[in-house]
Order: C-alpha cells, then sequence, then structure tokens
C-alpha cells in the first residue's frame, strides 16, 4: 500500500509557510539587534538636495517600513507577507567605513537644552568633537593630505614626512591620519599650549617640537620653524625622503573641505532653516567655509564671529582694522600670542582661509576667559557637555548676539560648533575652572554680570 501524501497544493502551502517564517524570523532577529545602516556615495554624487558630496561622507538613510512592521507585530501581532519581506531585506545593508578616514565627518547636529530653554529660541551646536581625531581639524587634515597625495607631493609608506606648525588639534588630526596612510608627523607648537595636547601627540608616534611663542615675523616661531623643517628634509641629500609644510593657516585646502562637507552637513541636518551661524576662528577655514556655503541659500543668515579676549579680528570684522585693543593699547604688544587662556581660536592677522570669507562675516562677538570658564562649567551642569575653551567661547557668543538682536523668545534658529572636549583642556582651561562638584549653582545671569563689568 501508497504511504499517503498530502495534496500538492497543500503541501506547496506548507513549504512556502516554513520558509517564509524562517526568513521573518532570521530578519526581526537582524533588525532588533543591527544598528542603523546607512548607505555610501562616492566623491562627486549630488544628493536630492542638488549638493555635491564629499569622497568619505555617508548619510543616514532611514526606513520608515520597519519600525511600522515591528510596531505592528508588537501590537496586533499581525506577521508581513511573503512579497513584503525582500522590502524589509533591502534595508538590512552592511555598512563599513573605510579605514579611520571613513569616520570623519557627518558629526550629529545637537540641540544644547540650557541654551535653548533660555533664550527661548532654538540653540544647536555641530558636535565636531566626535570626529575620530576629536575637532573639526580631521576634514582640514585629510584634505590637505589628499589634495598633496593628488599632486605627487607625499608618497606613502616612503618616508615623507609631514610639518605643520599648530597650537594643538590640528596636529592631532595630522598624527593620526599620517599613520593611517603610511606618513609620519613633525609638529611644532608653542610651550605654552596644554600638556594633554603635546603628550597625545607623541603617543600617536608624532615629533614635537614645543618652541617659546615668539612674533610670526620670528624666523623660530611656531609655524615658520616647521616650514623651515619640511624644506630640510626635503632638501637633505642622505634621503630620498620628503618634507610637506601642511600649511593649515594659508591653505586654502582648508576653508573648502568646510564648504564642500561641514557647510552642506548643517544646511541638511537643519532642514534647510537657519538664522545664524556662530563660530571662533584661528585658521579662519571654519567659518569661511561654512558661512560661503549657508550663504548660497541663506542670503539672510546672520554669519557672526566669536573672539576670545586678546585676539584682533573681531576689530577686522567690525571696522575693518586689525587692532588687538588690549595687547596694543600703547602701540606694542606684550607678548606674540593672543592674551587669553583660550586655545584653538583667536589670533592678531588675517589668513588667507580667513580672507577667504571675512566680508560675509557680519558680526563679531567679543569674550573673556572669565566667561568662558563660567559658559564651560554651566554647559557641565546643565547639560553633561564637557568641552574646551573655544567651544565655550561659541556658547557665550550665542547668548550675547542673540539678546544683542532681542531675539529671545522668537522662533529663530541659531548654530555654532562644539570644537573639542575639555578632556584636552585639564592642565590649563580646566584647571583654572576647577572641580565641579555636585553643584548646579552656576547661571547665565552670572556669565551676563561678568560681562558687563568688562
Amino acid at each position: 500500500m501508497n504511504d499517503w501524501l498530502p495534496p500538492k497544493p497543500l503541501l506547496l502551502i506548507a513549504t512556502l509557510s516554513f520558509t517564509a517564517g524562517i526568513a521573518l524570523t532570521l530578519t526581526l532577529q537582524r533588525l532588533t539587534t543591527t544598528p542603523k545602516r546607512q548607505s555610501h556615495r562616492r566623491r562627486g554624487s549630488i544628493d536630492e538636495d542638488g549638493d555635491n558630496d564629499w569622497r568619505y561622507e555617508t548619510y543616514s538613510r532611514r526606513s520608515s517600513f520597519v519600525p511600522i512592521a515591528l510596531q505592528n507585530l508588537l501590537s496586533t501581532s499581525s506577521i508581513p507577507t511573503l512579497s513584503s519581506l525582500p522590502t524589509i531585506l533591502a534595508h538590512d545593508k552592511e555598512d563599513i567605513k573605510n579605514g579611520l578616514e571613513g569616520c570623519i565627518g557627518n558629526t550629529p547636529l545637537v540641540r544644547i537644552r540650557s541654551l535653548s530653554e533660555y533664550l527661548g529660541c532654538e540653540v544647536l551646536a555641530k558636535a565636531e568633537f566626535l570626529n575620530p581625531g576629536g575637532s573639526p581639524k580631521d576634514r582640514v587634515a585629510l584634505s590637505i593630505i589628499l589634495k598633496a597625495e593628488e599632486e605627487g607631493r607625499l608618497r606613502p609608506f616612503s618616508g615623507d614626512k609631514v610639518f605643520e606648525g599648530t597650537v594643538g588639534s590640528t596636529g592631532v588630526s595630522l598624527a593620526h591620519i599620517c599613520r593611517a596612510r603610511g606618513y609620519l608627523a613633525h609638529i611644532c607648537m608653542p610651550s605654552d599650549q596644554s600638556l594633554e595636547k603635546s603628550s597625545l601627540l607623541l603617543k600617536l608616534g608624532a615629533v614635537v617640537e614645543r618652541v617659546t611663542p615668539a612674533s610670526i615675523v620670528d624666523k623660530n616661531q611656531f609655524v615658520n620653524l616647521a616650514k623651515a623643517r619640511a624644506t630640510e628634509l626635503t632638501n637633505s641629500p642622505d634621503t630620498t625622503a620628503r618634507g610637506f609644510f601642511a600649511d593649515q593657516f594659508e591653505n586654502e585646502a582648508n576653508w573648502k573641505t568646510h564648504f564642500e562637507t561641514t557647510g552642506p552637513e548643517i544646511y541638511r541636518q537643519c532642514g534647510k532653516q537657519l538664522d545664524a551661524f556662530v563660530a571662533g576662528a584661528g585658521t579662519g577655514g571654519t567659518i569661511s567655509g561654512v558661512v560661503m556655503y549657508l550663504k548660497q541659500y541663506l542670503p539672510n543668515l546672520a554669519a557672526v564671529l566669536a573672539d576670545p579676549q586678546g585676539s584682533g579680528l573681531l576689530n577686522k570684522v567690525k571696522y575693518g582694522v586689525m587692532f588687538n585693543e588690549m595687547t596694543e593699547r600703547e602701540g606694542t604688544r606684550r607678548r606674540a600670542q593672543v592674551d587669553s587662556i583660550v586655545e584653538g581660536i583667536g589670533i592678531n592677522r588675517v589668513t588667507a582661509n580667513f580672507e577667504a570669507g571675512r566680508t560675509l562675516i557680519d558680526d563679531a562677538v567679543r569674550v573673556t576667559d572669565e566667561e568662558a570658564c563660567l559658559m564651560a562649567r554651566y554647559l557641565v551642569e546643565q547639560d553633561g557637555l564637557f568641552v574646551g575653551s573655544s567651544s565655550a567661547v561659541n556658547c557665550v557668543a550665542v547668548i550675547k548676539f542673540v539678546k544683542e538682536r532681542g531675539w529671545q523668545n522668537s522662533n529663530k534658529r541659531i548654530v555654532t560648533i562644539l570644537c573639542d572636549s575639555g578632556s584636552r583642556h585639564l592642565s590649563k582651561f580646566w584647571a583654572k575652572i576647577g572641580d565641579v562638584g555636585g553643584k548646579w549653582d552656576t547661571t547665565i545671569d552670572q556669565i551676563l554680570d561678568v560681562s558687563a563689568n568688562h
């Protein structure tokens, strides 16, 4: 007697049901354990807003189907049909970065709750400290090195060295990226900068020269020394290695990378809606590049320079003359560097990168060391944000600018930059601030009172 077999239609249905069950189980398991995926774009591609994407940029693509499917499963126990499974699987793609370089950029734009609530408008910050090298200088360092490679001025794993004069952050970014791409970094920096930066550089395998602060006209000034060291290596008869001077202050790859990446990211993340951009300037590349991009689409945007005490850039923006009222009141300078504990922004000369966007900067706000220290403490107490000195200066400038414009309790949206973490400023900036402890006793009114007394 033949064994009984189910009719073919029933067998087919059972097989399909079993297959669908396995596929659905595996899919849901991956959906609930895999982070959001991102789609990659190559250099030169055009996104839906018509913006040119950068070579290493990646943009998140959220799937509206997946949350709905999961919600339906949880609430009604309904099961997606077999035909919907390819749709779910299509959004579950690999997301692998191309080395350290692939992690640079596309940093989050975050709302600073405490400042937004106090001012009654939206204060957003581009969290550049989340770049792998800890600052927006990652973008600059990578752009400069890639350009040098394209021009044949740098050859990976050939013994070539990258030289730079920097107060720290650009040096750290260069040290990271040089190692990733087969070079060594040689960093010249002023001896009055925080020890954390030089220590980190050494751990990253860079050569560090800490030199006495000097005027830009002095051949031993840290930038001039870096340039000289690069020339010495290139001209040495004892090696075929080349020395490349990164020249972050004058190299236009600086502002261009912010025009190509930071500006478009901010514009997209804001949904094309923002009223002001506030940022400090050291080399000037960030504020120039971002403002040059944004003002193409937002001509009424207010571009504001945040300038620390001792810097001459505020007077250059407001009055067209480079003059530091603190150190040049008697016609001479007490010291070569900006008279401030703030690092990374503030300068007493106009660089090519700053000049590129200077005429588009509408206003400038002065911030003192004391105001910056109080703001850094306030951001820890209220928002858990542990930032460095330049980030604190930017946030103080936001408050002053909003109040000067009368934008309180409005629907205005202001964007600024959180440049780096406070962990790079422990021995200098944060040493002056001290421990926060378990207190919530710093107020914005206190910060503004300090401002009123100056």
